[in-house]
């Protein structure tokens, strides 16, 4: 009895939170938000082909933070997921103290755990978790800023910690040109053994056609994935691998056939300018289109750090948030503001009548310690657990900086948990 309460609270919270359940109808010819949000804005297969069945860790729902009702799927989606020179250096040093002949050229010769041990359970609790994988897998000599290639491990450390979805339409993945682009696509083809996909770069004409966009079946639930970026550091070369780009038409194309099979569309692009805490025109521009085309969801990366969030309401009734940026997961990064991240979880319920719904976000902020403040190592901790923790820091200015920083964060992103 108890149970079924709870479970209607919270359908009808979604209800009347965002009006009315998704459709799979184009939103032309417009979006709009809301009053309230409008202000401070400016004006199939294992290979995996086609549609993917996932569901390798729907048995950890229970460690969210408020429960959801059975028919709900949670995805979560992390920032940017970078390997600086300093944390490439200092991850082959841990490993090497237990055995000084290891080799830096060899992917193995890094011990990467400490890393994101602090937010693990937050990525495996997701019935699917994305992140952006904001380097190459070109292979050794392993390198930082400017052009960013991490051993293969690293990848694979990343899948352990919970990640499923690797996005990879972002400036850094032809930082090795595209040599490096392609043999990153290898090795991250190879990871499908272990349930591991990717999309946003494509190695040819036959994976661009089936994953572009990536729709994944998530207990039963169709999620479409369109994934883009604004550009990328290294110009493209002809033909592939192709990156997908910031195009309409492109985009509008990738939108139409995630409305023919998806239940929920995720939009996922790779935009901004680096380093503000506001959107800027070119993004607000962008997401109404993005919610004209159907999405159901707006989740950025880029900028390197959090920017604001609001909602765009469709013609149709629906409330689609808008996420500008999730800033760095992790990283060498210690500019201001770069060193807080953001990871959303989007809660999606299925209603009686087939149709889902896109629920409030969830927040979780997050905060990259680099080696020597709270350990030796560069870590990524959720801020609301260590605040009052201060005694557990190495250097407690770090703590303070983390603190100062989040209250900052809190008010220009307007990411509250309802």
């Amino acid at each position: 009895m108890r149970k079924t309460a709870l479970t209607t609270a919270i359908l009808l919270s979604c209800i009347f939170l965002y009006a009315q359940p998704a459709s799979r109808t184009p939103r032309l010819p417009g979006g709009t938000e809301s009053p309230a949000d409008r202000a401070g804005t400016p004006t199939d297969t294992p290979d995996g082909i086609g549609t993917i069945t996932y569901g390798r860790k729907t048995f950890l729902n229970h460690r969210h933070k408020r429960p959801y009702p059975a028919d709900t799927v949670t995805v979560v989606i992390a920032g940017d997921i970078m390997l600086h020179s300093a944390q490439i250096e200092n991850c082959h040093d841990r490993y090497a103290a237990s055995d000084p002949g290891a080799d830096p050229d060899e992917s193995s010769a890094y011990d990467f755990s400490p890393c994101l041990a602090g937010i693990r359970d937050i990525l495996e609790s997701a019935d699917l978790c994305i992140a952006n994988m904001e380097f190459t897998l070109a292979g050794p000599p392993y390198s930082g800023y400017p052009a960013f290639c991490a051993p293969d491990s690293f990848a694979g450390y990343v899948a352990d910690c919970g990640v499923d979805i690797f996005l990879t339409a972002n400036n850094h993945i032809l930082d090795k040109g595209d040599r490096g682009a392609a043999r990153t696509l290898e090795v991250y083809r190879r990871m499908r053994e272990r349930g591991i996909l990717d999309t946003g770069c494509f190695a040819d004409s036959l994976s661009l056609e089936a994953g572009y966009p990536l729709i994944v079946d998530v207990k039963g639930l169709k999620i479409a994935l369109v994934n883009f970026t604004y550009g990328t550091n290294v110009p493209p070369g002809n033909g592939f691998p192709k990156v997908c780009r910031m195009d309409r038409e492109e985009i509008a194309s990738a939108m139409e056939k995630a409305r023919e099979t998806a239940d929920i569309i995720i939009a996922l692009p790779h935009w901004g300018i680096e380093y503000d805490l506001k959107h800027s025109d070119e993004q607000y521009r962008m997401a109404e289109f993005l919610v004209r085309r159907g999405a159901d969801a707006i989740v950025g990366s880029h900028p390197h750090v959090v920017q604001d969030t609001g909602r765009m309401m469709a013609l149709d009734g629906d409330h689609v948030p808008v996420i500008y940026s999730l800033g760095n997961l992790i990283s060498n990064m210690s500019a201001a503001n770069t060193q807080t991240g953001l990871v959303v979880t989007l809660p999606i319920v299925r209603h009686p009548d087939g149709r889902a719904t896109v629920c409030p976000p969830e927040y979780t902020f997050t905060w990259c310690s680099l080696p020597g403040k709270l350990t030796d190592a560069h870590v990524t901790v959720p801020i609301e657990k260590y605040e009052d923790r201060r005694d557990e820091w190495n250097d407690p200015s770090d703590y303070d900086r983390m603190i100062t920083t989040f209250n900052r964060i809190l008010k220009t992103s307007g990411a509250v948990n309802r």
